[in-house]
């Protein structure tokens, strides 16, 4: 017996030795990403100097429909603050030469150009997307409607007081100085950290990082900046892989969609109020043909100068786009953006029909106001969707992608509002409302919802 419990005290005493000769486990070194420096960094008067300074821009069509794939691509690949700075400088300097255009066709071809450099100021957005906390995304992003809305505002009042006294080529050139002036700030503006990370360049994104968290009186998160470097980016292929192939689809029928809607808007407000095609006030005549009586025109033309009143409608239409920008921020955080997207895409169907109801020249203005009010709400909306869906790897081309179809639509809506509103007022808006129906339907069933959800780095 005692024997036996000898040898026992001797295994305890053993096992008592090893347990307190273990090494302890070497302490891991602690790792950060961009998404965990953006959400520690937060909000600040870096995001608001980049608002201010982004918020500045302006679109076009044809030339953006083709440089906007292309932009994307190469802002994919090459970063999104070389792109953009291109794009103002491209931009700023063929709108200056539209003003001294010698003939029509000169004029098609230099905004054609304009609109080239301009489809790269998408990137801004980009940019403004990558670096905002989560939290803050759907509230900051559709502020930069106030921007669109300036700038639409300012070039009516402009064209008002310009075009009937000195031209409309002075009108061009007050207009391009905002963008010449604008980039004197990209100095400011820093390269994406994501996309710098992305590229392997992780010292310069921490630089970005830190000189933000500087300014925003903030910190940045303990540890090592770790994310994975991205050997394939901005690929065609992305887009219709398995995973975004349906996303992709969808989003490219909103685009389409919401700009059909969206010029269709605008350009049907100038046509109502020029040619008074509600309720057939104008006679058939009187609608298809009047004679222009100055000397520069001695074709039949069934255009005639907007009077002050056109103007004060024009504007008032305008102000429109920034009436639900409230409800519109409401509606994306607390609904989510495929809800919310769906639901004004819907009530914008509706207010189109509306329009064919017979009613005061006070009653037009209201339903063109809630149109303009509900058709920039869908482009705030989808626009944040874009830049929240896909990941880092290809956020630019998607962008692009979408832009490009973007301009379709834009393209056809005046062969609608212009012409086929001319022979039938009803069939245009019938037309234009079953469009908002079809974006409505790929809004609600949209297979992902970004609300909440943090930035993809790859897919």
């Amino acid at each position: 017996m005692a024997t036996k419990q000898t040898e026992s005290v001797t295994i305890i005493s053993l096992r008592k030795l090893s347990l307190e000769t273990r090494e302890p486990p070497p302490k891991e070194s602690k790792t950060f990403t961009v998404e965990d420096a953006v959400e520690t960094i937060g909000f600040g008067r870096f995001h608001i100097a980049l608002f201010l300074i982004m918020g500045s821009t302006g679109m076009v069509f044809f030339g953006y429909m083709v440089f906007s794939i292309l932009f994307g691509l190469l802002a994919d690949r090459y970063g999104r603050w070389k792109i953009l700075l291109i794009s103002f400088l491209w931009g700023a300097y063929f709108s200056l030469l539209t003003s001294f255009s010698p003939s029509y066709i000169w004029f098609v071809f230099l905004r054609t150009m304009v609109g080239c450099g301009v489809s790269g100021h998408a990137q801004g957005l980009i940019i403004k997307t990558e670096f905002l906390p989560t939290k803050y995304r759907g509230y900051m992003l559709p502020l930069s409607q106030v921007f669109w809305l300036a700038g639409s505002l300012l070039i009516i009042g402009l064209a008002s007081v310009v075009i009937p006294t000195i031209g409309w080529r002075w009108l061009i050139r007050i207009a391009s100085i905002p963008g010449i002036i604008l980039i004197l700030a990209f100095k400011f503006i820093p390269e994406s950290a994501r996309f710098n990370v992305s590229t392997g360049n992780t010292q310069a994104a921490l630089a970005t990082l830190q000189r933000i968290a500087k300014m925003n009186r903030s910190v940045m998160p303990e540890g090592t900046l770790v994310e994975p470097i991205l050997e394939k980016r901005g690929r065609f292929a992305d887009l219709l892989d398995a995973k975004y192939l349906r996303t992709t689809l969808q989003i490219w029928v909103i685009w389409l969609g919401i700009s059909f809607a969206y010029y269709g808007v605008i350009l049907a407000s100038a046509e109502l109020l020029e040619r008074d095609l509600v309720c057939g006030s104008r006679s058939e005549a009187e609608v298809v043909v009047t004679v222009m009586d100055t000397e520069e025109s001695q074709s039949p033309c069934h255009c005639h100068m907007f009077a002050p009143s056109d103007y004060r409608t024009m504007i008032i239409s305008t102000i429109g786009e920034i009436a639900l920008n409230p409800v519109n921020i409401l509606g994306i955080n607390f609904l989510g953006r495929r809800l919310s997207l769906s639901i004004t895409m819907g009530c914008t169907a509706l207010f189109f029909l509306l329009l064919n109801i017979c009613t005061s020249s006070a009653g037009l203005i209201g339903f063109l106001f809630m149109l303009r009010a509900l058709v920039a709400a869908n482009f705030n909306t989808i626009y944040i969707y874009t830049a929240e869906v896909y990941p880092t790897m290809m956020r630019a081309l998607g962008m692009g992608t979408s832009g490009s179809l973007c301009r379709i639509g834009a393209m056809v809506a005046p062969f609608i509002s212009q012409v086929l509103m001319s022979a039938s007022f009803l069939g245009a808006l019938c037309l234009f409302s079953s469009v908002c129906v079809i974006c409505a339907i790929s809004a609600f069933t949209l297979p992902i919802e970004t609300k909440g959800r943090a930035l993809q780095q790859i897919k």
